[in-house]
């Protein structure tokens, strides 16, 4: 088999791969379709603890007969490609697993593309699904609602509310700004790699995780800094969609936003 292997693996690694893909192709012909890198290893950040994680892509008959298997050395993860090119909508069962096929590479590819092109689509959002995200399901509403609930808190003294509250924006927030880039919002682990790796237009490393770090210490500054940069993204979605729906959400907090802003 040609497998396509990135140049950061270990020998070890290496080894590991060439194995199971050879008892896959042992095992089901024709019917094994690909086989994809997931996890640290596959976006070149593993430590000595990792595992592999790779996804074994399956015609439906070939599924039928594979269930996961898991090691302290591999994990063995069958999906068939039928089901990789279903994409799960923002809040159902599937959607925390769209990032996992994000950055990841194709090893093994006997689809004519049909592989890559899943993967892509799993981790990028069509603009019906950015509206479903930052509207559908509030998520800047929400973002905006627990800002502003840390910034009263902070005028008012009270810290620790502050705190919380900051921190409980946050996974709001970074939906909102992965969601204006069209890209699902990695998970935590995998944040200050993507940022560097996969910068976002309006958000570099070097500015969005000082951000974080602040409003995880309830820094009411850093709040109103991110507003005024998520109020400055809004405007150039609205202005591309020649509409103004997240105008309409911020605009909706009336004198609230004389807190929010600096």
């Amino acid at each position: 088999m040609d497998l396509q292997l990135p140049d950061h693996l270990t020998d070890d690694h290496r080894r590991l791969i060439a194995d199971l893909a050879e008892r896959n192709d042992t095992e089901h012909g024709d019917g094994l379709l690909g086989l994809v890198l997931s996890g640290s290893a596959g976006r070149g950040v593993a430590t000595d603890r990792s595992d592999l994680d790779v996804y074994v892509v399956l015609s439906d008959d070939a599924a039928q007969r594979r269930s996961a298997t898991r090691s302290t050395t591999i994990d063995e993860l069958p999906v068939t490609l039928t089901d990789l090119e279903q994409v799960p909508a923002f809040g159902s069962g599937g959607w925390w697993f769209r990032w996992s096929f994000a950055w990841a590479p194709t090893l093994l590819d006997r689809t004519d593309g049909r592989i890559p092109a899943a993967l892509h689509r799993q981790a990028t959002l069509t603009p019906d699904e950015v509206e479903a995200v930052l509207m559908e399901h509030s998520r800047l509403d929400g973002w905006l609602n627990y800002v502003y609930r840390a910034l009263k808190s902070d005028r008012d003294g009270r810290r620790l509310e502050c705190r919380l509250d900051a921190a409980e924006s946050m996974p709001w927030l970074l939906d909102v700004i992965f969601a204006l880039a069209g890209r699902v919002r990695p998970y935590h682990k995998y944040l200050p790699w993507e940022l560097r790796e996969h910068p976002l237009p309006d958000w570099p490393a070097d500015v969005l995780l000082p951000l974080l770090q602040r409003t995880l210490d309830g820094d009411p500054a850093a709040l109103r800094e991110t507003f005024v940069r998520v109020e400055a993204g809004c405007a150039a979605h609205d202005a591309a969609r020649g509409d103004q729906l997240t105008r309409e959400i911020i605009d909706g907090w009336g004198d609230g936003l004389l807190l929010m802003r600096p």
